[in-house]
């Protein structure tokens, strides 16, 4: 059985998106909370105290990028590991490195990976997560 515990709050505008994230994580274990948008991030991460957020780029209000360097910035959430999971462009991927962006997965993304750059970061939380899920992987599958 998987021993990764932790909380993960999952931030993205597409319900099905959260869903299908949420069911991978919690199935081994880990708790979710959900988030709409990078607006609601900011207002419940208080409440939720995560081990890690995921964020879409793409939403209405407050898109990922800028919610990750709001995050960054108060001194409150600056250690919580970031996982942008979007159809990431390379602006995009290098604009979320200089906000401090964790690890990158591209979508559609393989349940997999999410699980393993999710427990990685919960049981490493400050080493920046490598492999598929970073930034040449994610700007792999750009321009489609």
């Amino acid at each position: 059985m998987p021993s990764t515990s932790g909380r993960v709050l999952v931030v993205d505008d597409n319900k099905v998106i959260r869903q299908l994230i949420r069911v991978n994580l919690e199935l081994e274990g880990i708790e979710v909370v959900t988030a709409a948008d990078g607006a609601e991030c900011l207002e419940v991460v208080q409440q939720v105290r995560p081990d890690l957020i995921t964020l879409d780029v793409v939403m209405p209000r407050l898109n990922g990028l800028r919610t990750a360097a709001r995050l960054r910035s108060d001194p409150r959430t600056a250690g919580i590991s970031l996982v942008i999971v979007s159809a990431c462009s390379q602006h995009e991927v290098e604009s979320g490195l200089d906000v401090g962006v964790d690890a990158f997965l591209a979508k559609p993304f393989e349940p997999q990976e999410l699980v393993r750059v999710v427990q990685s970061l919960i049981d490493s939380p400050t080493g920046r997560v490598r492999g598929s899920g970073d930034a040449e992987a994610a700007a792999g599958h750009a321009g489609g």
